[in-house]
């Protein structure tokens, strides 16, 4: 049985705009219509092709930039009717839905990056020993997306289809991905990806890291801005299994 992970869980389509807008380097309030509707509509192309579940609120968004693209191509009316105005209210009414999303995104950010010591225990005071600290770029299932979009491009798409026997399910490979990582403490994104013999090997793997994500088993880091991006465990082995065996219960009982 295949098995179906909702995006849903991970991200939303203004989380997916914020990261396509943070990747091409441009400002909320002067967004590229056009660029920026052919980019999201290829990001939902390729996670459609992964069979994620993708709600309606990613088809929603879709047909909003659509529209908005269709207005900025149309000739400029020589008289400013209803519909002028219109296309400007959806642009706008978008920009600001983009800079209120981003303005909660940050306090959450600011709220989940607070230490965990000064907020749910209450230490004795003393001199304190000064701490290097390591930041690192905070990543989305979209920055994910991007780097699998590079490893797809090592498999050019078949010109007829072949009927391959699936040698391995994304429960197996969920498996084979915390072994690697428990033996190695971390992998860099694209190494897991080196034994992959064709795409489907790629998707099943990409599928299976989802799902670890999911279960809160591993993470992705990203120690500085567009440098690899690095998955390490969250959990020790036994836990990580003990975390596989509760998430296939609930899926065997349709949880």
């Amino acid at each position: 049985m295949a098995v179906q992970v909702q995006l849903k869980i991970y991200e939303g389509p203004l989380d997916l705009l914020l990261h396509l807008i943070r990747k091409n380097e441009i400002s909320i309030v002067d967004i590229p219509i056009a660029s920026i509707t052919e980019q999201y509509l290829a990001y939902l192309e390729l996670m459609q092709g992964l069979d994620l579940d993708l709600s309606g609120e990613y088809l929603v968004m879709a047909a909003t930039l659509l529209h908005i693209k269709s207005k900025t191509l149309l000739p400029p009316e020589e008289e400013e009717g209803e519909e002028d105005d219109e296309g400007l209210d959806s642009r706008e009414a978008l920009v600001r839905r983009l800079l209120e999303y981003e303005r909660f995104k940050n306090a959450a950010r600011e709220l989940e990056e607070r230490e965990i010591l000064n907020r749910d225990v209450f230490a004795r005071r003393g001199r304190s020993t000064p701490v290097t600290e390591v930041s690192f770029e905070q990543l989305s299932v979209f920055d994910l997306v991007s780097a699998l979009q590079k490893v797809l491009e090592r498999f050019p798409g078949p010109s007829v289809h072949t009927v391959v026997q699936e040698t391995a399910s994304v429960r197996e490979r969920m498996t084979l991905i915390l072994d690697t990582l428990h033996r190695r403490s971390s992998v860099r994104f694209h190494e897991l990806f080196d034994a992959a013999r064709s795409r489907m090997d790629v998707v099943v793997t990409f599928l299976a890291l989802l799902e670890l994500i999911r279960i809160r088993a591993v993470h992705a880091v990203q120690k500085e801005r567009l440098g690899p991006i690095v998955m390490e465990p969250m959990l020790s082995l036994s836990e990580a299994n003990a975390a596989l065996e509760v998430d296939a219960q609930g899926d065997e009982y349709g949880e």
